[in-house]
């Protein structure tokens, strides 16, 4: 049996298709491979992606992105919605082991219409305890308009402290890879068995695969043009041919992100 993983987060949440099993991807969701993280990507510093955050409990589990001084967005099966969560988040570093600053969350705000089985508007908010003083190493990144459009090819980057399925690179650091977006029709149709992807979701990725996100990598940020368009999410395997990564589309939920935070 083939299996569909997403890319991080809540324990145990699983929906069985007609030959294949849909499931998140979180660390203690992946195949047996210590030593993973973005495949085919290349180490980075946090200066570099700054608004990318680690989400934290007992050790890294997903990322996330800084979108104001008080809010970061990560995905919905990263986090449900709890007044007092008990995770927190690493800003501010390349290292998700040290370094940067560990803030604490006052609220997650999982988006109402989180479908728990086909994994569509897959978004959390997190409310933080204090509010970020911006520097090089810790700022927002831009969000989209109200359903503004990707073009197809659009080059993007997706980082964070996922799985990398080669042994060689070092699980502490940050990582990117840069994949070009794919034309929604052809992503659905690659991923019929699953039942397609919605109108909440955008693809990523090559078509021969190699580059990727993975697990452990849910919920980090995918930009292109300087701006928030998606959030890591689910994929079948990591980098394979034939099936780019699926990420939920921020401009699907821009006027519920502005409802929320005021952002």
């Amino acid at each position: 049996m083939k299996y569909l993983l997403l890319l991080c987060a809540v324990v145990g949440v699983s929906l069985a298709l007609p030959s294949k099993l849909s499931r998140p991807r979180p660390w203690w969701n992946a195949k047996p491979n210590p030593g993973n993280r973005i495949v085919g990507g290349f180490q980075i510093e946090i200066e570099d992606a700054p608004y990318q955050v680690s989400l934290r409990k007992f050790g890294h589990f997903c990322g996330g992105s800084i979108i104001g001084s008080q809010w970061v967005l990560t995905a919905g099966h990263c986090v449900s919605s709890a007044s007092k969560p008990s995770e927190t988040l690493r800003i501010g570093s390349t290292d998700n082991s040290e370094g940067g600053q560990i803030l604490k969350i006052k609220r997650a705000i999982q988006h109402p219409k989180y479908n728990y089985n086909n994994i569509d508007y897959d978004f959390t908010l997190l409310e933080l305890a204090e509010e970020i003083k911006f520097t090089e190493s810790y700022k927002a990144i831009e969000l989209p308009e109200q359903d503004e459009p990707v073009t197809d090819g659009s080059m993007c980057l997706v980082s964070g402290w996922g799985n990398t399925q080669n042994w060689s690179d070092n699980p502490r650091y940050l990582r990117a890879a840069d994949v070009p977006s794919v034309n929604q029709e052809e992503c659905s149709k690659a991923y019929e068995d699953f039942g397609g992807v919605t109108d909440r979701m955008i693809c990523a990725g090559y078509e021969k695969g190699g580059k990727d996100a993975c697990q452990g990598d849910s919920g980090g940020p995918l930009v292109s043009g300087g701006k928030l368009v998606g959030v890591v999410s689910w994929g079948y395997g990591c980098a394979e041919e034939g099936y780019p990564g699926v990420y939920s589309r921020v401009a699907s939920v821009r006027d519920w992100i502005k409802e929320v935070s005021g952002i």
